[in-house]
């Protein structure tokens, strides 16, 4: 069997509403207790972001799902034609805040798009990552001539589990416990941090007769889940001893009262590790490719935060894979994190940017602090 290259033919990015400013996020996400928090000027001041999108209202009420988002951004792809849009022969979706457990969230977005055909999809599970597991599955596919053209997504929908009513259960306990209004910082600290939109990939076995592609040259993936403790969790409480408890072992009311639906985050633990072990994983990938880091034109690392800019630029060096500020490429201050799609709107954006020349290189970064994994890919414009 004779594999096929694979080409990125075209981006695009959906965001929803207006972005919203760091003076306005509690407009939309409400006040836990009636108490501005104390926990969001320290995260904002850390992280550097300026604004982001909420697929809400200011009475907390939802504009769009999670699978209209993605649908938008496939349309956007083709113009909304609805001939071109039955030519996709494979939607390959990535999220870690699908609408509902059941049905999957491709086969949600595939009911939005019903100029489609029938065709495969597949719903990547991860949080950063599952953008990026998605993009590989539909590079595979095509890479095999299993199809000559599919759509891979990235989206995320977290505001409407960040809104100041899922915590107030939680807080008013603590109020009574230790006249404490406050959650947990491992809590609110994603309050800060996340962002909504979707973004998508066409993928081609043949790339554009005119203006630019971006061959994918590798895209390679490593967990270090059999050394690390969960660090960043929903739908479960983290125990003493490391362990997860999962939703299963709550009742109802215990799940309410204590948040269980929520994103937590360990940022000791997201600390401690996030930047090393995505070091280790850098290192292996070029490598195993024959890469040196000198040779990349365009660095496109998704960040949480602006935080860890200098932390990543430091262990490249250490590593001896160093890629010199002038090469990144980060939107992360103007979008937020959008955790699966963030990736997918750091290349839409250069793509349509004008910047790139025939032969450039671009390497994408993705760390997920789930329980440490992480994506790489290699894309050379063509």
């Amino acid at each position: 069997m004779s594999l096929k290259e694979v080409y990125i033919n075209s981006t695009s990015s959906f965001f929803p509403n207006d972005p919203v400013s760091n003076d306005e996020m509690e407009d939309y996400l409400g006040y836990i207790n009636n108490t501005p928090s104390r926990s969001k000027a320290i995260v904002l001041r850390n992280n550097g972001i300026k604004n982001r999108f909420y697929a809400l209202d200011k009475n907390g009420n939802s504009t769009h799902t999670n699978a209209q988002m993605t649908a938008l951004a496939v349309r956007k792809l083709f113009n909304n034609d609805p001939e071109k849009l039955k030519s996709i022969q494979l939607l390959s979706c990535g999220t870690s805040s699908p609408d509902q457990m059941m049905p999957s969230h491709a086969v949600m977005t595939h009911g939005w798009l019903p100029e489609m055909a029938s065709s495969e999809v597949i719903s990547p599970a991860g949080v950063c990552c599952a953008g990026m597991h998605a993009f590989k599955y539909a590079y595979l596919a095509t890479k095999t001539g299993e199809v000559s053209q599919a759509v891979a997504t990235g989206s995320e929908r977290f505001s409407k589990s960040l809104v100041s009513a899922n915590f107030e259960d939680e807080a008013q306990q603590l109020k009574a416990l230790m006249d404490d209004p406050y959650i947990g910082f491992e809590k609110e600290f994603l309050r800060w941090m996340l962002s909504d939109g979707s973004a998508a990939f066409l993928i081609s076995d043949k790339k554009n007769e005119t203006g630019i592609s971006l061959r994918v040259e590798w895209l390679e993936g490593f967990s270090y889940a059999n050394e690390l403790a969960p660090c960043m969790y929903m739908g479960c409480e983290k125990m003493k001893d490391g362990s997860l408890k999962s939703y299963l072992e709550y009742s109802p009311h215990e799940m309410i009262e204590k948040s269980v639906l929520s994103i937590k985050q360990d940022v000791k633990l997201l600390s401690k590790n996030i930047v090393p072990y995505g070091g280790v994983g850098l290192s292996a990938a070029l490598n195993k490719h024959g890469v040196k880091s000198s040779e990349v034109d365009y660095f496109l690392p998704h960040m949480s935060s602006e935080f860890f800019r200098d932390k990543i630029y430091q262990q490249l060096i250490a590593n001896d894979t160093p890629i010199s500020y002038d090469k990144w490429f980060v939107n992360l201050p103007q979008v937020g994190n959008v955790g699966a799609a963030s990736v997918y709107f750091m290349v839409d954006e250069l793509f349509h940017s004008g910047k790139l020349k025939v032969g450039d290189k671009i390497l994408l970064l993705v760390p997920e602090s789930s329980r440490f994994s992480y994506m790489y890919g290699l894309l050379t414009v063509c």
